[in-house]
């Protein structure tokens, strides 16, 4: 889903727009750009280095735009109207190493500047040095951070996953509750990421979402759950659940497409996730499931993190520590039979504005 706008909606205070509607037709490249009018926005591209059978790297990142309400009627390139947020992690599986950083700007939403840009005709956007643009080759990325950083191709080999209703993806029991929404698996991911100024060549697998909404956070949810997964038969698997402060499920949803096929979205009630071993954070305290038991239309699955130490504190820019890391998927076998992330939220403390 995406997972990343219910964050930014934590942020955006009162700014609203026309809302997102149903039946809209996404048009492309303009829809890889920003959204300026809309609430919340993100673009977040997850994937992994190596083989099938011995990933070494997962890596993240994220671009946000969140609308912030204010200055909407002053005449000046400095008004604060848009926060743009960037997020990067990696994950050395050898090294049992998690690395991440954080970025975020003030834009008026007038024109790039030096700091900050998000064009509304092509994905384009810049968060200090941070900087992911898509062209006729894919998307390109550069993040460079301290201690690491990522530059990254990303090459369709598959047409665009729809996810929802033609794009239309609700995200809670009320018709408003809804984002317009994207995706594309099965990405070639090559480039370098450099660790501690040791640059290495990667190649493996990626996973990009875009998603931009008005309100997307029920009242009664405290977090979420997510997973998106490139299968190794080139299939691709996506499913959420919202979470109410008792573990139950407030919503829920996905798609499953198999290759050179149409994609089919799952009704609420036909998700269930059932989590299982967790782990404890050292830092937070939180105790995010490792291991999940995953009940879909497309089969049942098991899920499990290739590395428990995956939190990220994001408290200096979104507010939130939540927990993101590459995991595996295995069939009723036991099988591996994917690749992925796991994103979960709301285990540090249900989402609050600070």
């Amino acid at each position: 889903m995406r997972r990343r706008g219910l964050l930014l909606a934590l942020l955006a205070g009162a700014a609203r727009a026309d809302g997102i509607a149903r039946g809209r037709v996404l048009r492309f490249p303009r829809d890889h750009g920003a959204h300026l009018e809309t609430r919340t926005e993100w673009w977040y591209a997850t994937g992994w280095s190596g083989t099938e059978a011995e990933p070494r790297h997962g890596f993240q990142l994220t671009f946000f735009r969140s609308r912030t309400g204010l200055a909407e009627d002053v005449d000046s390139r400095f008004a604060a109207r848009q926060l743009l947020f960037a997020h990067a992690a990696v994950t050395d599986l050898a090294a049992q190493r998690h690395r991440h950083a954080q970025r975020i700007v003030r834009w008026s939403g007038d024109g790039p500047t030096a700091l900050a840009a998000a064009s509304n005709t092509d994905a384009d956007l810049r968060v200090e040095r941070w900087t992911l643009r898509r062209d006729a080759r894919g998307w390109h990325a550069k993040l460079p951070a301290e201690g690491f950083a990522t530059a990254l191709r990303l090459q369709p080999t598959q047409p665009l996953l729809l996810q929802g209703d033609a794009g239309y993806s609700r995200k809670g029991p009320d018709e408003r509750e809804a984002s317009e929404y994207y995706s594309e698996p099965q990405l070639a991911a090559t480039g370098t990421l450099t660790l501690d100024g040791r640059r290495i060549a990667v190649a493996g697998r990626a996973w990009l979402d875009h998603e931009w909404s008005d309100e997307l956070l029920h009242p009664q949810a405290v977090g979420w759950d997510w997973i998106g997964i490139d299968l190794f038969d080139g299939g691709s698997l996506t499913a959420f659940r919202l979470r109410r402060a008792d573990g139950s499920a407030l919503w829920a949803g996905g798609s499953f497409r198999a290759r050179g096929q149409a994609s089919t979205s799952f009704a609420p009630d036909a998700v269930r996730f059932t989590p299982g071993r967790r782990w404890t954070s050292p830092a937070s305290q939180a105790r995010y499931p490792v291991h999940w038991q995953v009940q879909i239309p497309a089969g049942a699955f098991e899920l499990r993190a290739l590395m428990d130490a995956q939190e990220l504190d994001s408290r200096a820019s979104t507010g939130s520590i939540y927990w993101e890391g590459l995991s595996e998927l295995l069939d009723a076998q036991g099988r591996r039979v994917g690749l992925g992330y796991l994103e979960m939220t709301g285990y540090a403390g249900a989402l609050r504005l600070r």
